[in-house]
């Protein structure tokens, strides 16, 4: 078999959503112990409080993601905008090693730069600065000191003031930045760069400095179950039957 490695990203887990829980349990499961390793590229669940939010439907999941890594398969995390509370008592349960929010890896002899992605769509000035509050070292800190129903009560209202923002901003500012692409590959001197976070998987060619690059966007599993998998061969990007 050729080695290969997995992707995933924006799977938005929640109790609510127990379909895509159970594929997940079943990619997990029948799928990826085949990898060389998995990759989960943030906004693995729907809203994170906390890691002390601990109930039957996190512990699965933990539980499941676990198992893999126990069968000899590594697990790395890169935090998305919906779970970057998650620290590291979570990521000892489900086995994952927690990257930074921007790291190069080897990938079978290409140096690729991975991400969430939420970075790269700078048109959306008000996202852009909660971003950089809710990465800084002191917001978290003050959120995670408050009481789990504090935090429920100000996860749910941040949920619909979102939802209620996004439903009026174009597709184009909810996009990524070209020029933003283009500075992060040129800064980290890669010529692939593999992200989520806009639930529009696509490989997209790029000329970068006069030569060819790639960036390449995971979907979705709301409604697209994607799949990235990277061999030495190539790249197939798919989607499962959720």
């Amino acid at each position: 078999m050729i080695p290969f490695t997995y992707f995933i990203s924006d799977l938005h887990l929640s109790a609510q959503r127990d379909d895509i829980n159970q594929c997940l349990f079943t990619f997990l499961r029948d799928q990826a112990p085949q990898a060389d390793a998995l990759y989960v590229l943030g906004d693995l669940f729907e809203i994170w409080i906390g890691d002390d939010d601990e109930n039957c439907f996190t512990l699965s999941i933990a539980k499941a993601f676990k198992t893999l890594r126990e069968s000899g398969v590594p697990v790395y995390f890169i935090h998305g905008n919906r779970d970057f509370l998650i620290r590291q008592r979570f990521a000892k349960k489900a086995g994952f090693t927690l990257l930074p929010e921007q790291v190069v890896i080897d990938l079978y002899g290409v140096p690729t730069l991975i991400m969430h992605g939420d970075e790269l769509c700078t048109k959306d000035t008000d996202y852009q600065a909660f971003r950089k509050k809710a990465r800084s070292w002191w917001w978290p800190k003050i959120i995670l000191s408050m009481p789990l129903s504090t935090r429920r009560k100000l996860a749910q209202k941040g949920r619909a003031t979102s939802k209620q923002k996004q439903s009026m901003l174009s597709d184009e500012i909810m996009d990524v930045t070209p020029q933003e692409v283009t500075n992060q590959m040129q800064q980290f001197s890669v010529k692939r760069l593999i992200h989520g976070h806009t639930h529009r998987p696509a490989i997209h060619d790029l000329i970068l400095n006069d030569q060819p690059a790639q960036r390449i966007v995971l979907g979705d599993w709301y409604e697209q179950g994607s799949i990235l998998k990277v061999s030495e061969d190539g790249i197939d990007l798919t989607s499962m039957n959720l």
